[in-house]
C-alpha cells in the first residue's frame, strides 16, 4: 500500500471565504480511512494514495458546485507524516 500525505490550502474568492474553508475541511474530515489537522494557513491529510486522491476530488469538486470559483493549493508527499493526527 503507498500511503501520501497532502498539504492542501483552499482559497475562496469571496468575501464569505472563512465558513467556505470550514465546510470544505468539515466535509474531507467526514470521509473514513483518511487522517485530517488543520493548522493556521493549510490541512494535512494522510492515508492511502488512491483513497486521498479520490476524496480530494469528489471534495474539491462539490466546493466548485456549491461556492463556484476558489483556489485550491496543493503539495503532495510520498508517505505519511506523523504529526499527532487525529483518526478519522
Amino acid at each position: 500500500m503507498l500511503n501520501t500525505t497532502i498539504e492542501i490550502s483552499n482559497y475562496p474568492l469571496t468575501e464569505d471565504y472563512e465558513n467556505q474553508i470550514l465546510d470544505f475541511i468539515e466535509r474531507v474530515s467526514s470521509h473514513s480511512g483518511i487522517k485530517v489537522k488543520v493548522n493556521a494557513t493549510s490541512t494535512h491529510i494522510t492515508g492511502e494514495f488512491g483513497t486521498v486522491f479520490t476524496v480530494l476530488q469528489q471534495e474539491i469538486h462539490s466546493s466548485y458546485e456549491k461556492y463556484g470559483q476558489m483556489i485550491f493549493v496543493i503539495k503532495v508527499l510520498k508517505g505519511a507524516l506523523d504529526l499527532n493526527y487525529e483518526s478519522k
